[in-house]
């Protein structure tokens, strides 16, 4: 399994549009994003640094595995 890098929360909202996911709105200080075919919506915080946790838990909620979202980095 790949250590799961700190990332800000705009380089992960990046990682996921390239994954498919588009960008809603900003609420507060958190990104809401969709993606055409699923019902969930990633709320991504907009921190210097997103917590390993809370961007392990967005990567789970996406569908996706840790080794796909660190190969779009």
């Amino acid at each position: 399994m790949t250590r799961l890098p700190v990332l800000s929360g705009r380089k992960a909202r990046q990682a996921f549009e390239r994954l498919g996911w588009v960008f809603r709105h900003h609420t507060g200080s958190h990104m809401i994003m969709s993606k055409e075919g699923s019902v969930r919506t990633l709320s991504i915080p907009d921190h210097r640094e997103v917590a390993r946790g809370t961007l392990r838990a967005l990567i789970r909620l996406a569908g996706i595995s840790v080794d796909e979202f660190v190969a779009v980095l």
